[in-house]
């Protein structure tokens, strides 16, 4: 199962108000559902990266992989599951310097929760904050849509608006 197929799974389980619960995020990140141990190739499909890149945050100290007796990683589903998380970190714009040191937190044990939680805290505002810009921005886009004429979505409720920055001729 790609991470496609987990933020799937994610988006399918969204509550009314369309925000996921710690609940469902959690019963994705179930050990049962991870698969493992897989190589290189497989673990990068299934986290829908490259294998570079889990190389790369191998050599950053975000993840430890074990090895077969050829030498080739194999990704465990500890590995996997640290993997998901560093990757949605990632994506939602969590600085890799912010990320090495949540893990090394992480790392060092259950006393550094105070620590992680105020990372976290922190990047959930900042996260939020990305949302309502780009939802300023998705506006911003709809309104030039109806501009011109072409559908938009239920933000946008005047199609007829003219746009000031274009002049008829």
């Amino acid at each position: 199962m790609a991470t496609d197929d987990l933020m799937s799974r994610a988006l399918a389980a969204l509550g009314e108000d369309g925000a996921p619960s710690a609940d469902v995020i959690h019963a994705l990140a179930d050990a049962d559902a991870v698969p493992g141990p897989l190589p290189i190739a497989e673990a990068a499909a299934y986290l829908d990266v490259s294998p570079h890149t889990l190389r790369y945050y191998e050599r950053a100290g975000l993840v430890e992989v074990g090895r077969d007796a050829a030498g080739y990683r194999l990704y465990d589903a500890a590995a996997l599951r640290r993997l998901v998380f560093v990757t949605r970190m990632r994506l939602s714009g969590m600085p890799m310097r912010d990320v090495q040191h949540y893990i090394a937190l992480a790392d060092a044990g259950k006393e550094t929760e105070p620590e992680r939680l105020d990372l976290l805290l922190e990047h959930r505002d900042t996260i939020r904050r990305r949302i309502r810009e780009l939802n300023l921005s998705l506006a911003a886009t709809e309104y030039k849509i109806a501009t011109y004429g072409g559908a938009t979505g239920p933000d946008v409720t005047d199609p007829d608006v003219t746009d000031p920055d274009v002049q008829d001729d």
